[in-house]
């Protein structure tokens, strides 16, 4: 592959770290100034609230009784080399390269906690009308943002690829 190639993919790392590190330091500070449980008022429709979420999302698998941390760090981990051969593939598509940096990002940020805490740390709380979405993170955000982005890449490309009576790449 031609070092230019190369560098194309590789500074999306650069967007991958600043999750990472953005979702670590947001997750420091609310450690360090709320305990377990505590919420605060911030909108009429959003708390933060320091929450340990020994599971995956909505909490799947957090009374496993401890197997599913090491579960979710293989998982974690397979994924993310999944991850990384797709963004070096990605070529000049940016939507994409975006799309899996973020959530190679917010992978990391919480298999960091996963890693060093045993539990993923969730502190933005969204609410209305007496129902309450669970607890998330920063990472949690990226990853989401990052799947529709790549839902949204697949809907382009398939849309693009009937306009012009091709198969989409990679199909």
């Amino acid at each position: 592959m031609p070092e230019a190639g190369r560098l194309r993919w590789q500074r999306w790392l650069l967007l991958s770290a600043a999750v990472a590190a953005a979702d670590l330091a947001t997750k420091a500070w609310v450690s360090s100034v709320f305990r377990t449980g505590e919420v605060h008022v911030v909108t009429p429709f959003l708390n933060l609230v320091l929450w340990h979420n020994p599971g995956a999302a909505f909490s799947f698998l957090a009374g496993a009784g401890g197997w599913q941390r090491w579960f979710f760090v293989g998982v974690t981990l397979a994924v993310s080399a999944v991850l990384l051969a797709m963004l070096r593939k990605s070529g000049g598509n940016r939507l994409l390269a975006a799309a899996l940096a973020l959530v190679l990002g917010g992978a990391a940020g919480n298999l960091w906690d996963r890693l060093t805490l045993g539990h993923v740390v969730d502190f933005i709380q969204v609410h209305a009308a007496g129902y309450y979405w669970p607890a998330f993170n920063v990472a949690d955000s990226a990853i989401t943002v990052g799947v529709a982005l790549i839902l949204w890449d697949g809907f382009r490309e398939a849309r693009a690829a009937r306009a012009t009576g091709a198969r989409p790449e990679g199909r």
